[in-house]
């Protein structure tokens, strides 16, 4: 039997690194963990190895300690690298700018300087559907292929995957070696069916459906709904939800596929299910699954937000034999589930 190959996942206690992290085991990789926490509970570990029955390796450390990930990529011999570490958030982008460009080009650098020094060729990087901007009517849809052009994104989030996008490009010129997929996730959203992993924002949520059910248990008091004057059928953003377990299987296709590959290379993927749904979708959805009303209100347009965007899937699915499983219901399922097991577990 041969030895599973190590992958280094940065950001792998974080919401989609964890998910990625239980396929991967699932589909014989040896995932080592790299996390400093800023966007994690300090027991997802634990919560992953009770999903797995084995234990994960975790270093917890910033992708900028030159001295740990340098000692790390001495010792490990890494088949590849899923990059997930970053921040995250549109909203606190717009405020604080210099957070999102030090971490988040900051830690790309980093480990891209690793992998160039030992000459480990496989990386899959975390992009986003952000890199497309406020993409341009083509035919009166907002359907995006791999092959709109990446306008100037709406806020400094999705200005960091761009710019990391194209260091990218620029690296893997520079790089023979370098086999790259860059993955543009569209929304993900759900938890691990056992309930056991999920989506945990530190402090207030900042995407939609943590508030949701955060709002359901009375942990908020209420769910803003931001603008309800947008070109879409009822007003509201729509967006193109993928549930976390299709995402995180989709980071094992590109692992897989790339090492199918014989030359240096570099693919874009969008990653979503190919259809939009409205925030009052995503509402509706919850109270029917719920059956309970939940308190929101409409209020005043979010700086940074895109009417509406939704994944092309054709060449992720032609290409990595990739397609969601899940449907937005089934992740609103789970993310409640989730959510009801987080709370009993704080109110023990």
């Amino acid at each position: 039997m041969e030895p599973r190959k190590n992958i280094l996942v940065t950001g792998g206690a974080g919401f989609i690194g964890s998910h990625t992290v239980v396929e991967l085991l699932a589909a014989g990789y040896n995932p080592i963990i790299l996390d400093d926490l800023r966007n994690a509970e300090s027991d997802v570990v634990e919560r992953i190895e009770q999903i797995v029955g084995r234990k994960v390796e975790a270093v917890y450390a910033a992708c900028q300690d030159e001295e740990i990930l340098s000692a790390l990529f001495e010792s490990k011999q890494f088949h590849g690298v899923i990059h997930f570490a970053a921040d995250k958030a549109v909203g606190e982008s717009v405020k604080n700018p210099l957070k999102y460009y030090e971490n988040n080009i900051g830690s790309l650098v980093s480990i891209l300087k690793q992998m160039e020094k030992h000459h480990v060729p496989n990386l899959v990087f975390s992009s986003s559907c952000t890199v497309y901007g406020n993409p341009s009517i083509e035919n009166g849809s907002f359907e995006v292929t791999e092959q709109t052009p990446t306008n100037t994104p709406q806020s400094p989030y999705g200005f960091t995957k761009w710019v990391s996008e194209q260091m990218l490009k620029d690296w893997k010129n520079a790089v023979p070696f370098a086999k790259v997929i860059a993955l543009r996730y569209f929304n993900p959203i759900g938890a691990h069916p056992t309930g056991i992993i999920g989506e945990m924002p530190q402090g207030i949520p900042n995407n939609l459906l943590p508030f949701v059910t955060q709002t359901a248990l009375g942990i908020r008091e209420k769910l803003t709904v931001f603008g309800n004057s947008y070109d879409t059928p009822d007003g509201t953003c729509i967006r193109d939800y993928v549930h976390v377990c299709d995402l995180a299987d989709a980071h094992v296709k590109a692992l897989d596929w790339l090492d199918q590959q014989t030359k240096g290379l570099l693919e874009v993927f969008n990653v979503g299910t190919g259809k939009g749904s409205s925030v009052l979708e995503v509402i509706d959805a919850f109270e029917s699954i719920s059956n309970q009303q939940l308190n929101w209100e409409f209020g005043p347009i979010r700086e940074g937000d895109v009417p509406q965007i939704f994944a092309n899937v054709e060449k992720v699915t032609s290409t990595l034999q990739w397609k969601a499983k899940f449907t937005m219901k089934d992740a609103v399922k789970d993310a409640w589930n989730w959510e009801q097991k987080q709370n009993l577990r704080h109110a023990k």
